[in-house]
């Protein structure tokens, strides 16, 4: 018989000792839980916030919008490029009834809000809209805009735009109307 090699044998000696001390299902078992651990690495939360205060620096040439070709403006609250609009999914209230603030009657605001930072170009500054919708009539049908600028996905639910915020309204209608956009204050 032939002498075997130094890495040989230790290969050797690492296998019979490894499999003297596991049985094949319980090595199976930690292999296969290891393969499916790391096929849903991918899926864990991603904090994309950083992103989000990059994109909103103090002036419009920096903004991520204004390289897809979406220029904020100060002038028409109806139109999807209003500056507080950057990140609406739905019906502007202005153009049903209500105001930038305010729900139109026979609507309810609902309790919980979506947030996104919305660079103003009229004072060169960054706010906090909190985007929150009315609810107990069926859609409004006018205005209606996507804007998804700082949005993330719905495992982030307070940043995310696609879904209905209807749920705790006073009369407890999901029926979604369209989405007011309050500002919050100034964003840091």
């Amino acid at each position: 018989m032939k002498k075997k090699l130094g890495f040989d044998a230790a290969i050797e000696k690492l296998s019979r000792r490894t499999a003297n001390k596991t049985g094949r299902r319980g090595f199976v078992g930690k292999l296969g839980g290891i393969l499916v651990g790391a096929t849903l690495l991918p899926l864990l939360p991603v904090d994309r916030r950083g992103r989000l205060k990059e994109a909103h620096a103090a002036d419009a040439s920096n903004l991520d919008l204004a390289r897809e070709g979406w220029v904020p403006q100060d002038q028409d609250p109806q139109s999807c490029d209003y500056w507080r609009h950057c990140s609406i999914d739905g019906n502007v209230c202005d153009c049903c009834g209500g105001t930038l603030t305010s729900c139109p009657p026979g609507t309810s605001l609902s309790p919980s809000s979506w947030v996104a930072s919305c660079y103003n170009p009229g004072d060169q500054q960054t706010y906090l809209i909190a985007y929150r919708d009315c609810c107990g009539k069926q859609t409004c049908g006018q205005c209606a805009c996507l804007n998804t600028e700082g949005e993330l996905p719905v495992y982030r639910p307070e940043f995310s735009n696609d879904i209905v915020w209807c749920f705790g309204a006073e009369n407890d209608d999901m029926t979604y109307h369209c989405t007011i956009s309050p500002v919050v204050g100034k964003a840091s």
